[in-house]
């Protein structure tokens, strides 16, 4: 077996070690550019990424001999899945490699919000130490609605099993619900939910999705959770609602000004006037799109594209 594999982003050796014993020939290429890979792209079989650059028309119109493409995330809307699909390519994903780690995020991140420990822990190092302006909520008792409930959002529900809380769901797929979350309307969960979490893919149907007429279709004012793509929110309207206390506080993951390639903020060196409102405002807590990427999952993603690897060409 002759296929040849290239792998355009470093992952965790134990995928390059398990492929080459399968018998298939790597190749890495970490530093060219898109357009370099494009030059040699028709001597492989297969691609491994994780958000190097957009795989698009052109990039597979010269990748002739491709029979797929692997992708060591959850996502795939770094690739034209349309074109790929219609010429024959097969589409590898993740999302169960890194579900649990973005589903403990989610719940840190919460547990956080709700008692101030970031303000908290700021405060004492800075010599205040304020009890009652840090008092905290408890989960319990709450009502959490999960929007998206794929491997994300089944896996945050279930990380809730400790809590007494309702769990609700909402997804564009029928019939998705479990023991651990309720499937509901939009609009139900908009009327009951007081801690929003968003595990949904950038689509088109997702793009800028909760922006005020989505967040003021809410009866209570609520806490939301981002751990699936930036640009499901509108900053701007977010912001807004934080001022004005529709929104309680907000975890996010991921933001709207992030690159596709996710390794770098910024589109230009200005910062937006509504993302400074985020880096100063204390109920709000950010962190690096590292939901999903624990020194765990970074071991199971790897798995996970090798068992599918190997599942296409051996099963």
């Amino acid at each position: 077996m002759d296929i040849k594999i290239l792998h355009i982003d470093s992952n965790n050796p134990i995928m390059m070690n398990q492929l080459q014993q399968l018998g298939f020939i790597n190749h890495e290429d970490f530093t060219s550019s898109k357009e370099e890979i494009e030059n040699k792209i028709q001597d492989y079989h297969g691609i491994v990424i994780r958000s190097r650059f957009k795989i698009d028309k052109t990039f597979l119109d010269k990748a002739t001999n491709l029979q797929f493409i692997a992708r060591v995330g959850a996502g795939l809307e770094s690739i034209d899945c349309d074109y790929a699909t219609s010429k024959n390519i097969a589409l590898i994903a993740a999302p169960e490699g890194n579900r649990n780690a973005v589903a403990e995020h989610s719940l840190g991140m919460i547990l956080s919000l709700f008692n101030n420990l970031n303000r908290a822990d700021r405060e004492i190092r800075s010599g205040h130490w304020n009890r009652e302006s840090n008092r905290g909520h408890e989960l319990d008792g709450k009502t959490v609605g999960i929007i998206g409930y794929g491997n994300m959002g089944k896996w945050f529900a279930k990380k809730l099993r400790g809590f007494d809380v309702e769990v609700l769901c909402y997804d564009i797929q029928e019939n998705v619900a479990d023991a651990n979350a309720k499937q509901v309307s939009l609009a139900e969960l908009q009327q009951k939910t007081d801690v929003l979490s968003l595990h949904i893919p950038w689509t088109p149907d997702t793009d800028k999705m909760v922006n005020a007429t989505f967040i003021n279709a809410f009866a209570k004012p609520f806490w939301i959770l981002n751990t699936s793509r930036g640009k499901n929110i509108v900053t701007a309207d977010l912001v807004a609602a934080l001022k004005s206390g529709k929104v309680l506080g907000a975890g996010l993951d991921v933001l709207e000004y992030e690159k596709l390639s996710f390794e770098t903020l910024f589109q230009d060196k200005t910062t937006p006037e509504a993302f400074q409102y985020l880096l100063e405002a204390d109920n709000v807590l950010l962190s690096p799109h590292v939901a999903g990427w624990t020194f765990e999952s970074h071991e199971r993603l790897a798995q996970v594209i090798v068992d599918k690897i190997k599942q296409l060409y051996f099963n």
